[in-house]
């Protein structure tokens, strides 16, 4: 009983209203939403942004580049997702983090859903692109009592959306369609849309023989093909991040 109402707030006694003082003597005769309330609703769009747990670490003001050669444009994508959540929702074009492995695109992405849910109050989601493509496939199974628009409901429907490892999986007929329905119903519906590729962000290469093709990187356009690709561009900010894995780089230093 004494931890049950040692966690009741003490401002509003649990009401969720704390008074406000006025100007005149006697108590006060006017209420307002307790800063309780604030920090509930933020711990409830934390839960609800399924930021994984190997993630809950990673805010904007944690993030640190190293110095070296790619500390100005690893700088310049903080930069770049600082003004994000500066300027949302006046400005709603989203952003496309590039980079590969380990350059702290995720961390960024993360980053921003917290501040924006901090800060704001803005409703965000966070899906891995594996995973949303393996949740949906799985509501195809009739055992499954999920239904494809019930997986892909909140994807349309999160204010903020962070789509991580764009491209990730093998591009399939069906993986394209997917991939269409959600950057498009998003765009239709003018949402912000935060992405991440380890792919470079360039056309497709058609026209090319199968030796060309098989000696040059695989690009977004590949993955995702070139209408979406394009679309991106229309929805997203492009920023470019350089640098070294980060991970690679930590496990090498712990062992020195």
């Amino acid at each position: 009983m004494a931890n049950a109402a040692s966690s009741v707030c003490p401002l509003c006694e649990g009401s969720g209203w704390k008074p406000v003082a006025g100007g005149g003597p006697g108590p006060p005769r006017r209420v307002t939403r307790c800063d309780c309330m604030a920090g509930a609703r933020t711990q409830r769009l934390l839960e609800a942004a399924r930021i994984p747990a190997r993630y809950e670490h990673c805010e904007l003001t944690n993030f640190d580049p190293p110095r070296g050669p790619h500390f100005e444009p690893l700088s310049n994508a903080r930069l770049q997702a600082g003004r994000f959540v500066e300027e949302y929702p006046v400005e709603k074009t989203g952003l496309l983090l590039v980079g590969s492995i380990g350059v702290g695109k995720t961390h960024l992405a993360v980053g921003v859903l917290k501040e924006l849910i901090a800060s704001k109050g803005i409703s965000c989601l966070f899906y891995d692109y594996r995973e949303l493509l393996k949740e949906i496939q799985n509501s195809y199974n009739a055992s499954v009592q999920t239904t494809e628009l019930e997986v892909l409901r909140p994807v349309f429907d999160a204010e903020v959306l962070a789509l991580d490892e764009l491209g990730a999986v093998k591009p399939t007929e069906w993986v394209w369609d997917t991939v269409s329905l959600i950057l498009n119903t998003r765009y239709n519906d003018k949402r912000a849309t935060i992405i991440t590729t380890n792919f470079p962000d360039e056309a497709e290469s058609t026209g090319l023989s199968k030796e060309q093709h098989a000696g040059r990187p695989v690009t977004l356009g590949d993955r995702i093909g070139e209408r979406m690709r394009s679309r991106l561009h229309e929805m997203c900010r492009t920023v470019q991040m350089q640098g070294e894995d980060f991970r690679k780089r930590v496990k090498s230093a712990s062992f020195r």
